[in-house]
């Protein structure tokens, strides 16, 4: 491991005021105050943006946070803040920061926080706490051990990287340097700093704190490591199996790929790392993807599965045996403790490594393959049966003009939400570029793309699509924040009055008598009352006229499509690996409902 960072020190001060947009001095400027500190120490360590809600408790932060050269966004709910805040950092590989107030404040904020950690964003929570002296005596939005639980949300564990509640200054340069080399290491990296209000106003003479030059610690695979890694590959044809870990070695892994003949297929979220139009991609696995891949599976096993940055957890194979190899796996991930976690009893040779430094190795020691190229079976492409009544809108209609407009005709990100829209867009759209599709498949949570859809478009200052069911959009959306700042999002809505999944998903499961229904909502009038622009799709004709009347607008857009309700989603997966867990028929409480599937 390489450190690539500095211990020199700098001191932090106090900086003329800022007022409508402009520093002053003079009679303007003020002494510094422990919240004016943290806000230097974040814009020393290359924070651009802060996402939240504000509040009373954290009224100091907040103004520091204003006045410093951080873009503060003011958000309508702290869940989506946080959201914002992942996915910002997804668009740009800055740190970002999340900003909430006491009590409700904060547990608003540990879903999108919860995904944070589990997708592997570089998120700072700055929040408010109560004051020493007025803990445990009722105080509004009391925020203490009287009233919250210490373990998880204030201490360091299985939600936060690092957790820490800021008593005095003097704990600043500690933590500074905490937070820094946190920002450097591999991986994700989620902070919560606990402020109380007192201590926020707090007068700062003047501090010295280490100064490191963040840049990024780097794991490298051993010299033993590779040699062997190149002995188990070259034994027998081997496939190799692509996550998001991977997403900043792209033209290393093709390369690889293309030297050695080997098949690729990828998780959902490594949509696009490989181009899905290679000969050699054979597929996406787990949720929402390619019979291809068993196929090829079945018809050219590979002997052994070079696994480059996933976990191999549910949605990414949903545990099928038919995924080992008889040689088992080589697994290459960033955390140790990854490889033979999902499948424990298959033979696997476990490499801890940056993917990236992990392949320019392997490719300089790996010899080429010189045997005649092998025809891989690829992912399959659905005819689309024309003819069909032209509402409402079949999904499977709607990718393909979302293929054609947004992914072939701009370099918009594009985001799936939880639930049906994640299946339809993992499994029909094709990405031949690393870093333009954002699934969540861990946390999973419904909101995550119809909110951090605004961080996204707001972090590379350009279009970001996400394609969302109407349950989603109806449970947090940011549309007003976008509205504020000018963020230029795009929401593409499933409208089918359903959580479709969920009653889908119970049908196929043949349990009966719940209910999934969603009263029929016009989103295109919620979105014009908020400020947006947007237009409803009830027919196949209009999708693409409407889509490129998204794209080429300069203002937040909605587009509600009312979908066929009745078309069934691709996650056949997803079913028998929940029947396969137990999950069981039951006999129906009103023969005339039925409803729940799928994740």
């Amino acid at each position: 491991m390489t450190q690539k960072y500095t211990a020199s020190t700098t001191q932090i001060t106090a900086k003329p005021y800022k007022q409508n947009g402009y520093l002053e001095s003079g009679a303007n400027s003020k002494s510094l105050t422990v919240a004016d500190a943290i806000a230097q120490m974040l814009e020393n360590l290359g924070v651009g943006c802060a996402y939240g809600v504000a509040g009373g408790a954290m009224a100091s932060l907040w103004g520091a946070l204003s006045n410093s050269t951080m873009q503060v966004l003011n958000f309508r709910h702290e869940a989506g803040a946080a959201f914002a805040a992942t996915e910002a950092y997804f668009a740009s590989g800055s740190p970002s920061v999340v900003f909430t107030t006491a009590g409700p404040g904060i547990t608003n904020a540990l879903t999108g926080l919860f995904a944070a950690r589990g997708e592997g964003a570089k998120v700072i929570l700055l929040s408010a706490c109560t004051s020493a002296a007025h803990r445990g005596r009722w105080a509004i939005q009391e925020t203490s051990s009287s009233t919250l639980p210490i373990g998880g949300i204030f201490t360091s564990g299985a939600l936060f990287n690092y957790a820490v509640t800021i008593e005095s200054a003097a704990q600043l340069p500690q933590i500074f340097r905490r937070i820094a080399l946190g920002l450097a290491q591999p991986g994700g990296f989620v902070a919560h700093l606990s402020i109380p209000t007192g201590v926020q106003t707090s007068t700062v003479d003047e501090i010295t704190l280490p100064n490191l030059g963040v840049g990024c610690l780097s794991v490298a695979p051993s010299t033993e490591a590779i040699a062997k890694c190149v002995e188990l590959l070259s034994e027998g044809p081997f496939a190799i199996w692509v996550g998001f870990g991977a997403r900043n070695a792209a033209e290393e892994i093709r390369s690889f790929a293309e030297k050695t003949g080997a098949a690729v297929m990828c998780s959902p979220r490594g949509k696009g790392i490989f181009p899905e139009d290679h000969p050699q991609f054979v597929g996406v696995t787990g949720l929402g993807g390619h019979g291809s891949v068993m196929t090829y599976m079945q018809s050219a096993t590979p002997l052994r599965t070079l696994v480059l940055g996933t976990r191999l957890g549910e949605p990414t194979c949903f545990w099928s045996p038919a995924m080992v190899p008889p040689g088992g796996f080589v697994h290459v991930d960033i955390d140790p403790e990854v490889p033979g976690v999902a499948y424990a009893s298959a033979q696997t040779y476990p490499v801890q490594a940056d993917i990236k430094t992990f392949v320019q190795a392997l490719l300089k020691h790996m010899p080429e393959n010189t045997a005649s190229a092998i025809s891989f079976p690829n992912p399959e492409q659905e005819p689309i049966e024309a003819g069909a009544p032209d509402t409402p809108v079949r999904p499977e209609v709607l990718m393909a003009a979302i293929q054609k407009v947004i992914v072939e005709g701009s370099d918009a990100v594009v985001m799936a939400e939880c639930g049906n829209s994640f299946t339809w867009s993992t499994h029909l759209l094709r990405f031949s570029e690393t870093n333009r599709y954002r699934v969540s498949t861990g946390v999973g949570a419904m909101g995550h793309a119809v909110t951090g859809v605004v961080g996204a478009a707001q972090a590379r200052n350009g279009k970001a699509v996400a394609i969302v069911g109407d349950g989603a959009m109806l449970m947090n959306n940011e549309i007003s924040t976008a509205v504020k700042y000018q963020i230029p999002a795009i929401w593409i809505v499933l409208n089918d009055a359903r959580y479709n999944m969920c009653h889908q998903g119970m049908k196929l499961l043949g349990l009966t008598g719940a209910d999934a229904s969603i009263p029929p909502t016009d989103f295109v009038m919620i979105a014009k009352g908020m400020g947006a622009e947007g237009i409803r799709v009830l027919k196949e004709s209009d999708v693409e006229a409407a889509l490129e009347q998204a794209i080429a607008s300069q203002v937040p857009f909605l587009i509600d499509v009312i979908i066929d309700p009745n078309r069934a989603a691709p996650s056949k997966g997803r079913n028998q690996s929940l029947a396969a867990q137990g999950v069981k028929a039951t006999p129906a409480k009103n023969s005339g409902m039925l409803s729940f599937p799928n994740i």
